[in-house]
């Protein structure tokens, strides 16, 4: 459980200040989007009051936008006349060419393979180049920073980065705001930039707040961090939360996800899918992966019961781009008589 101490010893980093400025910022353009509860999971699943924090209904899809927003303001002239560049498996693709066109900005977005078509398509069609390299966001993000150094652009980077975090953290207050006496956040975590900010924002008001991150078995990089107490690489297999498809934490987000976050649970594909046909199906939320991990952490029964029975709990719906094949995908897995697939494809 985090004190008011540990909330300090990574303020240098960011602070509650940082994000109350994001979002004197961000409110200027992004969504406050809907807080609902969840029926099926505070009833049937939970046995508390479990609250969906709809992020998919955030401007292009995704709480990601408000990151993108937010450090894109704090450029320089001479920096956004230059041109910025990001990495992204594409909801930070979308935040940063969204913001870029609105300020009149050129933004040049590193995606790779793995990138789901859609989400490539939504970036072009904010008006970004889309330049598809390397098998995963890794190989992508390398490419960004040796790009943006032989061309001179602006890195916009999708985590690791002061204002990027404070943009997310805006979450945190916002959830503050509608239920000011919540007791469990559940947060999806790739490289840590949004549950690094909500954490800060939740912890500064209240450090008895429990927050859980979650990720996929087949990629956590984050956990496999925290687990070893240093900066580690974790990548078995590619995953349906492709947003969160990140091996390797930032120096930035690790050490506050270390000292604020209470635990990091995983979460398999199978149990990823059934959160997303659920989500779907029981509260009519059209969510990607990533989006689902926080409901399948509650669905799979991995979360201590002490954390949300009888408790307020506040699930992430961290975004809804995602492909309709992957959906048709799991509609047919799950309601097909006889499963002739082998899984989720």
């Amino acid at each position: 459980m985090a004190t008011n101490s540990l909330v300090q010893k990574t303020a240098d980093i960011l602070d509650i200040q940082d994000i109350e400025e994001a979002r004197a910022i961000v409110s200027k353009y992004a969504r406050v989007t809907p807080l609902i509860q969840s029926m099926f999971l505070s009833r049937n699943v939970a046995h508390g009051d479990v609250f969906l924090k709809l992020e998919n209904m955030q401007l292009t899809g995704s709480f990601k936008f408000r990151g993108a927003n937010n450090k894109i303001n704090h450029l320089s002239d001479e920096e956004k006349a230059r041109g910025v560049i990001a990495a992204s498996a594409g909801n930070h693709a979308q935040g940063v060419a969204l913001t870029s066109k609105l300020m009149g900005i050129k933004s040049t977005i590193v995606m790779p393979d793995e990138a789901p078509q859609m989400k490539r398509d939504a970036t072009r069609g904010y008006g970004a180049e889309v330049d598809i390299h390397g098998a995963t966001f890794d190989d992508a993000h390398k490419w960004m920073f040796e790009r943006a150094e032989k061309e001179g652009l602006t890195v916009v980077d999708p985590f690791n980065d002061k204002y990027v975090m404070a943009g997310q953290g805006t979450i945190g207050l916002e959830i503050l705001d509608k239920i000011w006496d919540v007791d469990t956040v559940i947060v999806p975590v790739g490289g840590g930039g949004m549950i690094s900010g909500i954490a800060t924002a939740l912890k500064s008001f209240n450090p008895s707040i429990h927050v859980i991150g979650v990720q996929s078995e087949n990629v956590h990089g984050m956990k496999a961090s925290v687990d070893a107490g240093k900066i580690t690489f974790h990548h078995d297999d590619f995953t349906l939360a492709d947003g969160t498809d990140v091996s390797t934490p930032g120096d930035k987000t690790f050490p506050i996800v270390e000292n604020l976050v209470d635990e990091i649970i995983l979460v398999n594909e199978e149990e990823i899918a059934a959160a997303m046909k659920d989500l779907m199906q029981r509260t009519k939320i059209c969510v990607e992966g990533a989006g689902a991990l926080p409901t399948a952490a509650i669905e799979s029964g991995k979360i201590d019961k002490k954390w949300l029975e009888n408790k307020k709990t506040v699930a992430l719906v961290s975004g809804g781009n995602v492909d309709l094949q992957k959906v048709s995908s799991i509609i047919d897995h799950f309601f097909s008589p006889v499963d002739t697939k082998g899984g989720i494809g």
